[in-house]
């Protein structure tokens, strides 16, 4: 089979190349930017386009199917060629539903949650020597790509993000799925360029749930009223199954997890992620995982890539670095710290970067956000609000927004830098909150001094 991709350097999009290159594809791609790790794994394989920019030229009639990325636009030249040519033009998720159709589909949805849920799940999977095709958004431990695809496999576990499929698809990923067993952690208004009211987003949840196959399962965090609501209202013929949080408690910076053999220590921390826990127990328990070897397996889970990730750890002092940038992902990833530290100072920065993020009418959700800190500072660029063609927001915008008392807001990268560089981190944790870089800080004189 071959295969072409528009737009091949994105985190999903290079995973599939190289999973489909592992299959015995033929495989080629464009794109105008890519970048590490994308870049080198993609050399490595032999898949990194000559030069960089979209060629009509490389679209040919022998092509048996081009998957077209969410970053490329949709006057994309080789777009254009495809539809002339009357090629079969699909998302990535559409394509995925196609090489699992045979399948038992397992998609993780939700707000938040969803990628270390699934990173947990294919974690006990891999433990316990179960294979499985896969797609997740984040690297994990032990695997080469993120992407797996076999002929034999029985079961298939997606990731199931409530972002478009593509410029010219503008249906949900998950919409496209058609899970036999499915997993909600949470509904948390979020991409408000694409839904701009709540209503909007809650209703694609509502969607996904009437896409389960007859007869398949929900299993769904009943903890969340918003989500339980809908689940209960859904007239689909579905098994539905509520977790919650498990019974836990926290001694001397260490998570201990009540279960029937007694308190059993684990890696991972915070009420959000023992929740998200409790979910991928069902689902392995659905794939064929009894209780026991899941918390076997489970006691060794470190976390998934980018969440709460320890930096440093010095004289008493420690840095996390966490992707969490939503508002309900940063009062879960602030409280979780706090608790897992409560005799040590938590000072939380919050990068405000994406679309909604930086967006004055989402602002408001941010409020309380960070109230579990001790000390909070949040960081954006007046440059990229700007570049994103949103109104522009004042340094008292974010005071009025989060209500949080000595609150330190910070629009330049030097003057963020200056700020860490000359706060004392003595028995402090050092929360960073982002999915940027806080305009290019360098980290390291803060991991160099921590615990000073």
């Amino acid at each position: 089979m071959k295969v072409h991709f528009i737009a091949i350097g994105g985190s999903a999009m290079h995973n599939l190349a190289l999973a489909l290159h592992e299959k015995g594809y033929e495989v080629s791609g464009s794109d105008d930017a890519i970048f590490e790790p994308s870049r080198s794994r993609l050399g490595r394989k032999g898949l990194l386009p000559d030069e960089l920019g979209w060629f009509p030229e490389k679209i040919t009639k022998d092509l048996d199917v081009v998957i077209l990325g969410m970053h490329a636009r949709e006057d994309n030249p080789e777009l254009i060629a495809a539809k002339e040519l009357g090629l079969k033009v699909c998302s990535y998720p559409e394509f995925l539903f196609e090489q699992s159709k045979d399948k038992t589909r397992v998609v993780i949805g939700g707000s938040h949650g969803k990628t270390t849920i699934t990173s947990m799940i294919l974690h006990v999977l891999n433990y316990h020597g179960k294979d499985v095709d896969y797609m997740v958004g984040a690297q994990l431990e032990g695997f080469d790509t993120m992407v797996k695809l076999t002929e034999e496999n029985d079961f298939i576990v997606l990731e199931g993000d409530e972002y478009l499929s593509s410029p010219i698809d503008r249906r949900p990923k998950f919409h496209l799925y058609q899970p036999n067993i499915a997993l909600l952690s949470g509904i948390a208004w979020d991409h408000i360029n694409v839904f701009p009211s709540r209503e909007d987003y809650v209703e694609q949840f509502r969607i996904f749930i009437d896409t389960i196959v007859k007869g398949g399962s929900l299993t769904y965090n009943m903890e969340d009223e918003t989500l339980h609501k809908i689940v209960q209202e859904s007239e689909n013929t579905i098994r539905k199954i509520g977790y919650q949080t498990p019974e836990y408690f926290v001694e001397d910076g260490e998570t201990f997890l009540e279960t029937n053999e007694g308190p059993m220590p684990v890696e991972v921390f915070g009420k959000h992620n023992l929740n998200n826990l409790a979910g991928a127990k069902w689902i392995c328990q659905h794939m064929g995982i009894d209780e026991d070897d899941f918390y076997e397996a489970i006691a060794s889970f470190k976390g998934a890539s980018k969440r709460l990730e320890k930096l440093a750890e010095r004289k008493g002092s420690v840095i996390f670095k966490d992707f969490a940038h939503a508002p309900s992902k940063v009062t879960a990833t602030t409280r979780a710290v706090k608790e897992q530290y409560p005799d040590k100072k938590v000072l939380a920065c919050l990068e405000l970067h994406t679309y909604s993020s930086l967006n004055s009418a989402f602002l408001s959700e941010y409020r309380g956000a960070l109230d579990a800190a001790d000390k909070a500072v949040v960081f954006y660029s007046p440059e990229a609000v700007a570049l994103k063609k949103l109104s522009p927001i004042a340094p008292a915008d974010i005071l009025e927004a989060f209500e949080k008392k000595d609150l330190e807001v910070y629009t330049q990268p030097e003057d963020f830098a200056t700020f860490l560089n000359g706060t004392s981190l003595k028995d402090t944790v050092l929360l960073f909150m982002s999915s940027g870089n806080y305009g290019g800080v360098d980290l390291e004189p803060v991991k160099a001094r921590l615990g000073d």
